[in-house]
């Protein structure tokens, strides 16, 4: 299964970037072999708005079927609850040790985004 982590940095010993939007980074774990892509958010960033709808859609368009982050907002999270993507909202540490609770079961998905809006 391939889970996406919001990231500062490009490795799996990289911190976890609580914005989801607006991380640098999202990478992109595949939980049985650990293999894993970085990808560059950078566009979104710095973007006025729909960052975390971007976002959210390059989470789904890469195959992902859970979203690790901090924090995710209402628009991203029905985003990615249309696209069937789940949200583990609150993660800290690293990639690696994010991917490693997901793989010990000791996670729970969110049922509502836990940031406000941004108007």
């Amino acid at each position: 299964m391939k889970v996406a982590v919001t990231s500062k940095g490009v490795l799996l010993s990289s911190e976890v970037d609580p914005r989801f939007g607006r991380a640098p980074y999202i990478v992109i774990v595949d939980t049985e072999t650990m293999e894993f892509e970085a990808v560059d958010n950078s566009a979104n960033v710095n973007a006025f708005q729909g960052a975390g709808i971007k976002a959210a859609t390059m989470v789904s368009d890469k195959g992902a079927a859970v979203l690790m982050t901090g924090y995710c907002g209402p628009k991203a999270f029905t985003t990615l609850e249309a696209a069937g993507v789940k949200v583990v909202s609150d993660v800290t540490g690293t990639v690696r040790d994010a991917v490693n609770a997901f793989k010990e079961g000791a996670v729970t998905y969110s049922s509502a985004p836990n940031k406000e809006a941004h108007w």
